[in-house]
């Protein structure tokens, strides 16, 4: 199956980490199909990948909605067929010290970046399981697996996402589809954009190689999973955090 003939689903495309992956496998052939929560966002999407000719659009979606999901799949569908790379990367925070956590800053996340990857991938992988190939990769974080204080919440659904992953590895893989996890550490995005000097000198004490890391080398490590050299890998968690966590 040549790249032309694969349609990439990417969550929360629309900047960061999202975007540059979307690019990535849009030059490498794949067509692209990325969402964002809000219609401008999703034109951006759009504009983006036009602009250098890669095939695809933006979508609305908003993961934490099952209606949204079903709608922006068959949407997906409809115009360029199943697709059959999933890289589920939507994701929000809502840091508070477990004491002072309200219901609504646990259930949030959790339904965001861990139940979304029950109502995304459980639908895709009819399309996948139909062509017996299919690559799901779910972003991460260094933190569901180091731990970070404030981030009981986040920690919880990454740390899920990466057990999910591997459960569904389990299931599917005599369907020649792979499941598998990118955990990034510190990259140099929109959010981090917002942090102190002091705040940044203290994370890059923290890190060996001394640097945050770029959205693009998140994103070739995406490209070389959905790749056929990354087809006898499954069920694992690469991670990509300059030696923050080993």
């Amino acid at each position: 199956m040549s790249n032309s003939e694969k349609i990439a689903l990417i969550t929360g495309a629309s900047r960061g980490i999202g975007k540059a992956i979307a690019l990535t496998l849009g030059r490498l052939g794949i067509r692209i199909a990325g969402t964002s929560t809000t219609e401008d966002g999703a034109n951006s999407i759009s504009k983006y990948l036009n602009q250098i000719g890669i095939e695809g659009r933006g979508y609305v979606l908003d993961v934490a909605e099952d209606e949204s999901v079903a709608s922006c799949v068959s949407k997906v569908v409809e115009e360029f067929g199943h697709p059959l790379i999933v890289v589920n990367n939507a994701g929000i925070t809502r840091d508070n010290l477990l004491l002072r956590m309200k219901s609504a800053e646990w259930a949030d996340v959790i339904n965001t970046n861990l139940s979304s990857l029950y109502r995304i991938n459980k639908i895709a992988i009819k399309g996948m399981t139909k062509a017996r190939w299919g690559r799901i990769i779910n972003i991460s974080s260094v933190v569901g697996a180091s731990g970070n204080a404030g981030q009981t919440n986040y920690s919880a659904s990454k740390a899920g996402a990466e057990g999910f992953a591997r459960s569904l590895a389990q299931e599917i893989g005599s369907r020649g589809i792979t499941v598998n996890s990118v955990a990034p550490g510190f990259i140099q995005t929109d959010m981090t954009g917002m942090l102190s000097e002091a705040q940044v000198k203290d994370l890059l004490n923290k890190i060996p190689l001394k640097r945050l890391g770029q959205p693009e080398e998140v994103a070739e490590v995406v490209a070389f999973l959905v790749s056929e050299s990354a087809g006898y890998i499954t069920g694992e968690t690469i991670h990509v955090n300059g030696g923050m966590h080993m």
